[in-house]
């Protein structure tokens, strides 16, 4: 039994001090063949560093062999050392067989980088060269999908589909192609190829990609359907909730939406635009001190959530709970970058608080984004109007009536606030 063999036993079994002391005789005995085996097989098992060793010697023996130089730049990546491996990579001669996987592997190094435009260069270079290659299609395709060039990287796909290929490292050209179409805003064509990939292999991001795209197509109940079936297949994969609540809200079962909703906090209790989405459902369905639940959470989780401090002030609002409007509004508004509705907010609280300085103030700050709003000029113009302010008001109510000639309301305003 060769030295490399004996090593290989002596791994399997654990004994890694007597493994690795075989090692140092294969490095010194083995003949190149065994030590170009070994070195596939260390690799393989995670041995890096020897793997490495081994690749090394044979290339000090046979430097200008390319499949060593490829192999040993393979193992530097997997040890963090990729920029060795580009050097190592750029040595090879373009005259040599392994000089097109040298590019691919040049290619995934640079996008690892975010260096998209040379990994394209390299990409590009290999193209040319092997034109007809699936692995270089399909490495120009996965780099378009990456850049969100979907068209280029629809078009790559479908070749590949067209010459055969419908699967490449495990992973599905259907799927891939779906993908595309569906980021690409090819719905309905996208779901086609969902379909052709759960045909061959049903995967659960698969089947979450064909829901999703057939919820963003707006057919509700196969996207229902299908996240069903990926919750019984594994529900913890928290994705499904949010859309499937959604998608029930659409066909208007607000009960099942709901549900799906609670379910999915019960699944992950981080997830802000669960309970945002239970507090709408809560509102839809007069479930008022649910909802106020359900949305002050999703404030806790997320203080500076717009979406969710706007919902619960329009409800504190209905229910006149001015103090807390102006809480909610102090909050959200700290940073000085908040929805402008939360000015008119505090206005409209301050105002019923009788707090009106303060409500000037917002109602003056609030002008600015509301300008041309009918609603907030007819509040902030009646305002004014409470508080004496003549010349102020009618220049609000002239810009209504500029809005709206007809209105024979502001027509009497102006008139009565120009004498």
């Amino acid at each position: 039994m060769s030295y490399a063999q004996q090593m290989l036993e002596s791994l399997q079994k654990g004994e890694d001090k007597k493994a690795f002391s075989l090692f140092n005789k294969v490095l010194s005995f083995s003949s190149d063949e065994e030590k170009f085996s070994l070195a596939e097989q260390l690799y393989s098992l995670g041995f890096l560093d020897e793997a490495r060793q081994l690749y090394e010697q044979l290339l000090t023996a046979y430097p200008e062999e390319g499949e060593l130089l490829i192999l040993l730049a393979e193992v530097l990546v997997d040890m963090d050392r990729e920029e060795e491996a580009v050097l190592l990579l750029e040595k090879l001669d373009p005259a040599d067989e392994y000089y097109p996987r040298a590019l691919l592997l040049l290619a995934d190094l640079y996008q690892m980088q975010g260096l998209y435009e040379v990994s394209e260069q390299k990409i590009q270079a290999a193209y040319e060269l092997l034109p007809d290659e699936p692995v270089v299609q399909f490495a120009l395709a996965e780099l378009y999908l990456e850049q969100g060039r979907f068209l280029e990287a629809v078009r790559f796909y479908k070749g590949l589909l067209s010459g055969g290929t419908q699967e490449i490292a495990g992973i599905s050209i259907y799927q891939r192609l779906a993908e595309s179409l569906s980021a690409g805003g090819a719905f309905e064509e996208s779901l086609e190829y969902y379909e052709k990939a759960m045909d061959d292999h049903l995967e659960i991001n698969t089947l979450f990609g064909y829901a999703f795209t057939a919820y963003q197509a707006g057919f509700y109940q196969t996207a229902i359907a299908k996240f069903n079936e990926l919750k019984e297949m594994d529900p913890d994969y928290h994705s499904i909730y949010l859309y499937l609540a959604r998608a029930y809200e659409h066909e208007e079962e607000l009960e099942k939406s709901l549900e799906a909703a609670k379910e999915g906090i019960r699944q992950d209790e981080f997830q802000k635009e669960l309970y945002l989405t239970a507090g709408k459902l809560s509102l839809k369905l007069s479930r008022e001190e649910e909802a106020e639940q359900y949305l002050r959470t999703a404030l806790a989780l997320d203080p500076e959530f717009a979406e969710a401090g706007l919902t619960l002030n329009k409800l504190l609002l209905q229910q006149e709970r001015y103090e807390d409007v102006l809480e909610i509004t102090s909050m959200l508004r700290k940073d000085g970058e908040a929805d402008p509705q939360f000015l008119w907010d505090e206005a409209k609280a301050s105002n019923e608080l009788e707090k009106y300085n303060e409500a000037l103030l917002a109602y003056q700050e609030a002008y600015t984004f509301f300008k041309d709003n009918g609603s907030f000029l007819e509040e902030y113009g009646f305002f004014l109007m409470e508080e004496g302010k003549r010349t102020e008001a009618l220049m609000v109510f002239q810009q209504l009536l500029r809005q709206d000639p007809a209105n024979e309301e502001w027509m009497l305003l102006v008139e009565r606030l120009q004498e």
